[in-house]
Order: structure tokens, then sequence, then C-alpha cells
């Protein structure tokens, strides 16, 4: 089981490269939101090119809206649905 920690250093690395970000891993918070007011201003696109991302590099599929709205909310909630996806495979 990776380290939490590692892992959310991972989906910021992630993010930063996949979506051409303006600022570095070191700039995004665990808990900072995404999308929405006060958010890093990600965008619809951005959370397609996230979905990608992680089934591509975790596996971590993810089913509809609903979910994506739950999973990509902040480096938190992907670090914990990866989380949860490794351990239950």
């Amino acid at each position: 089981m990776q380290d939490a920690q590692a892992l959310k250093d991972q989906l910021k690395k992630l993010m930063v490269e996949n979506l051409m970000l303006q600022i570095t891993e070191a700039e995004i918070g665990d808990d900072q939101l995404l999308f929405g007011p006060g958010s890093l201003g990600l965008d619809s696109v951005d959370a397609l090119q996230l979905v990608v991302a992680l089934d591509k590099n975790f596996g971590l599929k993810i089913p509809d809206p609903a979910a994506a709205k739950e999973i990509l909310q902040s480096v938190n909630s992907m670090a914990a649905a990866v989380q949860a996806k490794l351990q239950s495979s």
C-alpha cells in the first residue's frame, strides 16, 4: 500500500502535467477545491482529463458525473478514491 502523502504528491504531479496548470505541485493544497468558487478553477475539460488520467494511472474507473463530482473535489478526495480502489483489488 502506497503512503498517503506520496499518493497525494503523485496526484498533484499528474494534475500539473496533464492539465498544464500554471502553478506548481507545491501550490496545490490537499483539500483545496478543484472546481467552483474559491477553487483552482478547473473546468469540464480538466475534469475529463482527470477522469482519463486516474483510469490510466490507477485503474480507477469513474462511472458517472455524480461519482466524478464526489471524487474530483480535491486531491484528498481523489487520493481516498484511489486508495479504496487499491484496497479492493
